[in-house]
């Protein structure tokens, strides 16, 4: 790895992992039970007392819950890497890293490692900012590298469709000779999501256009961990996407309507809501609000 000049030594980030911090658990909703449509809340009772400091929702906004959610899954150690058109995940690294995760390595496209602070990248997740300051440099060939070699731990990708079997498309919406609509294709994420350890795909739209039965063309297909939308948390199991937890702002009859596949889960959870220790830690790590900018259009 190679080091920005006038910066510090890197730091060895191929030790061995340390153990992670705890960070905040699902509350259970409900136990296992048959698909219905009886809205969620109905089926699962919610604490009959809340904690004092649990914020209420009009503390917090969808963008904040997503961005906590996704830095919740981050353990202290492991590399990760978000790419272009990334705010909510590299939000998310940042404060994983403030909160619970102070060993995280943070790679990006621009090469960064470890930008001190990501206030000044208010037009892309991918510009030269996240060079300045950060503790060493390693281009986006070595990530590769790393990851086809295993030594990625995370990667936060998205796309344009998902199926029940975890297949991303972001190559065509139609059919693949004539499309209605042709899109930028696999890029980076044809070669990360198989080599990468854990896939965290994050989408801020959910729809059945967004999570069909069937993607209209395999771009990429592999080691997807968890899905994280505006309604829901999606895990992966037996090579199917299965609902996890629903979010607090949201219900099982919502999340069923806006999914073009058959929902397949078990002891599903509400998402746990923003707490106020990492709704403070967002406001230091993120005081622009640039986590917005992926719910503008």
């Amino acid at each position: 790895m190679n080091r920005i000049p006038g910066q510090p030594k890197a730091q060895p980030y191929l030790q061995t992992k340390t153990q992670p911090k705890t960070v905040p658990a699902a509350t259970p909703a409900t136990s296992r039970m048959a698909p219905s449509k009886t809205p969620f809340a109905a089926q699962a009772k919610r604490p009959a007392t809340a904690p004092s400091k649990t914020p209420q929702k009009s503390d917090w906004r969808i963008a904040d819950l997503m961005v906590c959610v996704m830095a919740r899954l981050l353990q202290d150690g492991e590399r990760v890497f978000h790419g272009v058109a990334s705010h909510l995940p590299m939000i998310a690294m940042a404060l994983a890293r403030k909160l619970h995760a102070p060993n995280l390595v943070c790679l990006n496209i621009p090469g960064g490692v470890n930008p001190p602070s990501v206030q000044k990248a208010s037009y892309s997740s991918a510009g030269a900012d996240l060079l300045s300051g950060a503790e060493a440099y390693f281009p986006l060939d070595q990530i590769f590298d790393l990851s086809m070699r295993g030594g990625l731990d995370v990667a936060f990708l998205s796309g344009a469709q998902f199926d029940l079997h975890g297949n991303v498309n972001n190559s065509v919406i139609g059919s693949y000779r004539n499309p209605k609509v042709r899109l930028p294709g696999g890029a980076g994420s044809a070669v990360l999501i198989p080599t990468a350890r854990k896939v965290i795909i994050w989408r801020t739209r959910h729809d059945r256009r967004t999570f069909v039965e069937k993607v209209d063309f395999v771009t990429t297909r592999g080691n997807v961990w968890k899905v994280v939308t505006p309604l829901c948390v999606f895990g992966v199991k037996d090579g199917m996407l299965r609902l996890e937890s629903v979010h607090p702002t949201s219900s099982l009859r919502e999340v069923e309507e806006n999914t073009g596949f058959p929902l397949k889960y078990g002891d599903v959870v509400y998402t746990p809501p923003p707490t106020p220790r990492e709704l403070a830690a967002l406001r230091q790590v993120d005081p622009h609000d640039y986590r917005l900018k992926e719910f503008k259009n």
